[in-house]
């Protein structure tokens, strides 16, 4: 049996692929396809947007009017307490000019304010520069938390007013006193953070510190300090609100220059409206100063890195 030839000019070239047995490639167009048949991944429209806007805005808003809408039926029903409308109109007139001077008593708002963040900024950075090392040692060494935890345990509970009788006797002077009464009340957060902190370091760490023969001072600064840090900044945040607070009360019996001061001195003139602007004033400060702190607390977390 003979075998068929064709002439060269019909022979069918083979790939060299095909002739190898292994399976033809897919052409080079197809990705080009299966991206243009895709479809395009868009980003949230307009409508979404706006629904995710409306649902932060909403509920805050409707809160305020909840609280105005109070305010204003129990302003109806009192003849001297000053309504809502009555309030705006006295806040437009004060902080027309929150910064003029009449003497030493006769002050406008803005520096009663400065005057409390003055305090304020003293007595917390005291309070810091004392706590936070205090708390490392605490929690770094059993024999100290042992000897200080019963001390704190006792004056911690302690009403911050009840520390300013101490400092008027041994500062002989207001300013100072105030100063002291949000030292002594703001350092307790501060200790009982950076120590709970410091605690719960893994024990690995330290083992491995101690087998690499490393000093406490590059213990303290490579390893507890990092770790440390998203409880120290729990403990200063928590110190900066209560610092906040307790001015307010302090420079109500202090006197001087200070928003507490200025809260009770409009008491003393029957101007309510100014009193209720006050409230407002000290928890917008009180606010700013927390949110302040949360973003640096967030700058410095582990979760944002």
């Amino acid at each position: 049996m003979t075998t068929a030839t064709f002439p060269a000019e019909f022979e069918r070239p083979v790939p060299a692929a095909a002739s190898a047995g292994t399976p033809k490639e897919p052409a080079a167009t197809a990705p080009v396809a299966d991206a243009v048949s895709a479809p395009a991944e868009r980003g949230p429209g307009f409508g979404e947007r706006l629904g995710a806007l409306m649902r932060r805005v909403i509920p805050p808003l409707l809160g305020f009017a909840f609280v105005v809408g109070v305010w204003a039926l129990v302003a109806m029903k009192s003849a001297d307490f000053p309504g809502p409308v009555k309030t705006f109109e006295a806040a437009l007139a004060l902080f027309a000019d929150p910064f003029y001077q009449n003497g030493p008593n006769d002050q406008g708002i803005g520096w009663n304010i400065l005057s409390s963040l003055k305090r304020v900024a003293i007595g917390f950075g005291v309070a810091a520069l004392v706590g936070i090392p205090l708390g490392f040692i605490i929690g770094r060494f059993a024999f100290m938390n042992s000897m200080l935890e019963p001390i704190i345990s006792i004056l911690r509970p302690v009403s911050p007013l009840a520390w300013l009788p101490i400092g008027l006797m041994v500062f002989k002077a207001a300013d100072p006193a105030s100063t002291w009464t949000i030292f002594i009340c703001s350092i307790w957060p501060m200790i009982l953070n950076t120590a709970q902190g410091v605690q719960r370091v893994p024990q690995d760490y330290l083992n491995v510190a101690r087998v690499l023969n490393l000093s406490e001072f590059r213990i303290i600064t490579k390893i507890l300090f990092p770790a440390v840090l998203p409880y120290m900044l729990t403990g200063i945040r928590l110190s900066i609100g209560t610092a906040w607070l307790v001015i307010v009360a302090a420079e109500m019996l202090t006197g001087g220059v200070g928003i507490g001061f200025w809260v009770w001195d409009e008491w003393n003139n029957l101007k309510v409206e100014h009193i209720i602007i006050a409230i407002f004033v000290i928890g917008i400060v009180g606010l700013l100063l927390e949110q302040l702190l949360l973003l640096v607390a967030r700058r410095f977390s582990y979760g944002s890195n």
